[in-house]
């Protein structure tokens, strides 16, 4: 089922991926007040269920395991869920169902069985089968009513009110039905003590809808299951998303880094500053193509691969878009594809959806966390983008989550002994990280073999570049927003006299009257079962 998401890339260096699932009643706008304490160190997905976003009603009842493919579909290939209420059931559902696409579940306000039982606290089931009758009666009445549940125990009942009054609700009946069967059904404490990922259970003192007198049971429970916890947020009512922004995200933080969750890198080396390349990128969008001269012979030599491999696509992914220098050539080629333009870099975006205005689709996002759905694309294009991406299992794992059956990605990436020259130079003055690592094809293809169902083929060739002084290829460098990212690197500025001693060393290299600066690109063709 198509649901309507929203993903936001980490302002800063990215440690995790969110997936925020709301309740009922409600849509994403109510995790709005944690993005500032969360965007710094993750990339956030927001889900809104169906009926639940601003937008024609749709009547038709979902189905739940639809619903739960829907939500996958708009996701990374691996996340930490955390769902507030109904979102918090969800989020369990997922866990369950599909644990190799969940690294950890997170629940606010959330009950594992809602309504109450003989020993278990929860909404009554008379008062749970009245309100769903109003509901079927007349539902913008009851979701009037259900607002003033929510706000009940709160220090600020009126300002809560205008916060969800101003998340323009469109919840359809029949939507808003199949939430409540879910709540009225789902009983997940079997589930609980057998989940196989960690698991964040966040209760409200004051909440009138979930009781905090969950917690006692709840814990008993999960008595035997080391890797879950479970806090009562004093103080506060339903709306903890609301209520106590701050604490729930870094409570959330805290239980990630006890679970040892919060990555730098596959081996611990995150060496690239993602959030730098982004900007660095974005400066130089509109001065970019001026320099980018080894870019379009790479990119020009990758085009002509794809005569054997995609003959008809229905729908094209330039990852690493770039200014869309290779936006004409895609379309000439596949006319009648949909052609999706994505880049991390912000300011590349809106620089190629300036020139190339019309019906493409322009993304921001992190190709280790694509903001597209399962099976979308046929064939992925990428030249000289995901060199910038140091976990390439995730990387592969989002391409094959994307690519449906037998779609194909060609790609080309830098090898680590691109601008040797440069970096031998450096070497001889100090022992600092000049010049931007990265990874060797071995690494490639090892994470793609980690890949169920991807086939990788690859082959390294070295494209030589010549100036007449050092000076310009640096200045290259910095135009093309390429300069060094390493989070080692230098700060401050380099003295005169070790940049003296790095031109000096440079000039071994000259041959002919010009400085060589080699490029050791990888060409590699990803194959989908």
């Amino acid at each position: 089922m198509p649901l309507t998401f929203e993903y936001l890339p980490a302002t800063g260096a990215a440690e995790q991926d969110l997936v925020l699932l709301h309740g009922w009643g409600s849509n994403r706008e109510v995790w709005r007040p944690l993005l500032a304490t969360l965007r710094p160190w993750a990339n956030i997905t927001l889900v809104d269920l169906p009926g639940c976003a601003p937008g024609p009603a749709v009547n038709s009842m979902p189905d739940l395991s639809d619903v739960l493919l829907g939500i996958l579909a708009c996701s990374p290939s691996q996340a930490t869920y955390m769902g507030w209420s109904l979102g918090g059931q969800l989020a369990i559902e997922l866990a369950t169902r599909y644990p190799s696409r969940v690294a950890a579940v997170a629940t606010v306000c959330s009950n594992p069985r809602f309504v109450a039982a003989q020993d278990w606290p929860g909404m009554a089931a008379p008062a749970f089968a009245d309100f769903s009758a109003a509901v079927n009666a007349n539902p913008d009445a009851a979701l009037k009513r259900f607002d003033s549940l929510q706000v009940n125990g709160s220090e600020q009942p009126r300002q809560l009110l205008r916060q969800l009054q101003q998340m323009d609700r469109e919840p359809a009946s029949r939507q808003l039905l199949a939430g409540l069967s879910w709540l009225e059904e789902l009983d997940q404490r079997a589930y609980l003590p057998a989940l196989s990922r960690p698991q964040l259970h966040l209760l409200a003192e004051h909440d009138g809808l979930v009781p905090a007198a969950v917690a006692r049971p709840l814990a008993s429970l999960l008595a035997g299951t080391p890797s879950a916890q479970i806090r009562v947020l004093p103080g506060t009512g339903h709306l903890a998303p609301l209520q106590s922004p701050g604490e729930l995200a870094s409570g959330l933080r805290s239980f990630l880094e006890g679970a040892d969750l919060l990555y730098s890198g596959d081996s611990g080396a995150d060496t690239l500053a993602k959030k730098d390349v982004a900007d660095s990128f974005s400066r130089a969008a509109r001065m970019y193509d001026s320099v980018a001269g080894l870019q379009r012979d790479v990119g020009t030599q990758l085009l002509s691969t794809l005569a054997a491999t995609q003959s008809a696509p229905t729908a094209v992914l330039d990852l690493g878009c770039g200014t869309g220098h290779f936006y004409a050539d895609l379309r000439r080629r596949y006319p009648a594809a949909r052609y999706i333009g994505l880049d991390l870099a912000q300011g590349m975006v809106e620089y190629a959806r300036g020139r190339h205005p019309g019906d493409s689709d322009w993304l921001v996002g992190d190709a280790e966390a694509l903001p597209l759905a399962a099976a979308s694309v046929d064939l992925v294009f990428s030249s000289l983008a995901i060199q910038w991406c140091y976990r390439p299992q995730h990387l592969f794992a989002e391409l094959a989550r994307v690519l449906r059956p037998g779609g194909c990605c060609v790609f080309t990436s830098l090898g680590p002994d691109t601008l040797f020259e440069l970096r031998s130079a450096w070497a001889a003055v100090d022992s600092h990280q000049h010049v931007n690592t990265f990874l060797p094809a071995a690494d490639l293809e090892q994470a793609a073999q980690a890949v169920p169902g991807l086939h990788l083929a690859v082959r390294s060739q070295r494209f030589r570049m010549e100036y007449p002084r050092v000076g310009e290829l640096l200045q290259e460098l910095k135009t093309l927003g390429a300069h060094n990212m390493n989070r080692d690197r230098p700060a401050g500025l380099t003295s005169r006299r070790t940049l003296h001693g790095m031109l000096q060393a440079y000039e071994g290299f000259r041959v002919e009257g010009l400085l060589p600066a080699t490029y050791d690109v990888i060409f590699g063709v990803l194959e989908r079962e």
